[in-house]
């Protein structure tokens, strides 16, 4: 006899159902350029016009369909393509991450880091961890959660919390970092592009929001590790599974020498910039000596790049992986091929975005949905909630990060804006609600391989096991990070340097 389903079950079903009928993200991104095409008609129709909220001056919707729009849609395609600015920031950030993790260094680093974890902090460690792995791209997915179980069940504990505590930091805690990742460049030219609808000086850079992930490494490691100790383990009580065939540990030649080489040689990198920022009229710090704003801030990518490589050469030599430069393009070749989906991607994004700043229609949707929520008085923090559980709920529909974010940021980003809030904050109201339910969504791409380490250890484990598992870590850090987010709001902290809640705060 078939068992009932619940009404938990039956809602995963429908929301799996309805998102594996949405298209590929850049068929879906070209069907909203066609969509913007035609709404920009039907406006110009009707003469709908908006007042720049900078300017003042009258515009008018601009239709796309007019000689005028389609001599645009010709003429600025490979502009829009070119110029889009999360693209030269992402590909610049992975050519110096794709070096040190193609060479084996953040494996051999996240490796070690869980198995000489100490007793009594290795739950803590394998969360950490996990959120840290993101540096490695989606790779600290595939990595860290198999490690977890393997260190828990070494040491008599349950392997599938260890592989849960290392999912929810790889998973849902992918966002926080205590370095600048990929992650941090991608948004941040996607919220430059879309802030441009408003006003193109402003810049949201990659450091916008590095305090608050700070702050949220630690916040969630401490929330992750205390939930799989006190919660989760004691739920799944004692293992009385069979032995599993263990992890290939097989390291590099010389991989401890070359990580302390590694690690020698960026304290140095490092070292030598903040001698430099100290100088008497440094040439990285900005009029009066100012260091936000300032060239340091504004070239902190290359800055990135060049750490990542000088550590990646570091390693890869002492190991042996590098012996010529020819082995350095052949590795920084494979990291961008790894990105061609991205690339393919941001060609249907940068046109939707293009067309929506051209016809004028993100000022339009910017000015009148602000007025309308300052008309129904919903504002201040309940409105960020709001948003924050708007995307929660998107997410289970468009699991991709990136192109979730392309597809919010030219409305919400203007829209707050015209309410005094900072892009970077709306920013990190986004990345809260996007990392923490990645892990539950059904069409989130590595549930599949998560499923199969787990039935490694428990034969019987089906998506019920799954969502059972992982669903306390997706509403303990979504909690966690809204009382950080209030913390930071009410107190007037800063997200980054020279980013704060309200734009007027700027320096």
């Amino acid at each position: 006899m078939e068992k009932k389903k619940g009404f938990f079950t039956k809602a995963l079903d429908v929301i799996e159902r309805v998102g594996n009928k949405l298209p590929d993200p850049f068929v879906l991104f070209i069907g909203l350029a066609f969509f913007m095409i035609l709404l920009s008609f039907v406006f110009s129709l009707f003469g709908a016009t908006v007042a720049h909220p900078g300017t003042g001056e009258e515009l008018q919707i601009r239709n796309l369909l007019s000689g005028e729009g389609l001599q645009f849609i010709l003429t600025s395609m490979l502009d829009n393509f070119t110029g889009f600015a999360p693209l030269g920031l992402v590909l610049a950030m992975m050519l110096g991450i794709g070096l040190a993790e193609k060479v084996g260094l953040l494996d051999y680093a996240i490796r070690k880091t869980i198995l000489k974890s100490p007793p009594f902090l290795l739950t803590y460690t394998v969360v950490f961890t996990g959120i840290l792995g993101n540096l490695a791209s989606d790779a600290a997915v595939v990595l860290v959660p198999p490690l977890g179980a393997l260190v828990f069940y070494k040491v008599g504990r349950h392997p599938l919390a260890g592989l849960a505590a290392g999912f929810a930091g790889a998973g849902a805690g992918f966002t926080a970092n205590l370095f600048i990742a990929g992650t941090d460049a991608l948004l941040a030219g996607i919220s430059t592009e879309a802030v441009a609808i408003i006003d193109d000086t402003i810049t949201v850079t990659p450091v916008d929001n590095w305090y608050f992930n700070i702050v949220s490494v630690f916040l969630l490691t401490f929330v992750g590790g205390l939930l799989t100790s006190k919660f989760v383990e004691p739920r799944l009580g004692e293992y009385k599974g069979e032995a599993v065939e263990e992890e290939n540990t097989e390291e590099l030649p010389n991989a401890k020498k070359g990580f302390i080489t590694a690690l020698i040689t960026g304290v140095l990198y490092w070292a030598i910039i903040v001698v430099v920022i100290m100088l008497p009229n440094s040439p990285l710090r900005g009029e009066g000596g100012t260091l936000i704003p300032s060239p340091f801030i504004d070239g902190i990518v290359p800055l990135i790049l060049i750490f990542f490589v000088l550590i990646g050469l570091a390693f890869g030599m002492v190991t042996g992986k590098i012996k010529s430069g020819k082995d350095v393009s052949r590795y920084m070749t494979e990291s961008i091929s790894d990105m061609a989906g991205y690339i393919v991607l941001v060609f249907a994004i940068a046109q939707f975005i293009a067309y929506f700043n051209w016809s004028n229609l993100g000022t339009w949707v910017a000015v009148n949905g602000a007025e309308f929520l300052q008309e129904v008085e919903f504002t201040g923090f309940g409105l960020i909630i709001g948003y924050i559980i708007f995307t929660s709920l998107m997410n289970f529909l468009i699991t991709s990060g990136s192109a979730k974010w392309a597809i919010e940021a030219p409305i919400f980003i203007p829209m707050f804006l015209q309410l005094g809030y900072d892009p970077a904050f709306t920013q990190v109201a986004y990345r809260i609600a996007d990392s923490s339910v990645n892990i539950i969504t059904p069409l989130f791409p590595y549930m599949v391989i998560i499923l199969a380490f787990m039935q490694r250890y428990d034969k019987n484990a089906s998506i019920g096991t799954y969502i059972s598992l992982m669903l306390p870590y997706s509403i303990a850090f979504l909690v966690a990070w809204i009382i950080l987010l209030a913390v930071f709001y009410f107190t007037g902290l800063p997200y980054g340097p020279g980013a704060y809640t309200f734009f007027e705060d700027r320096p």
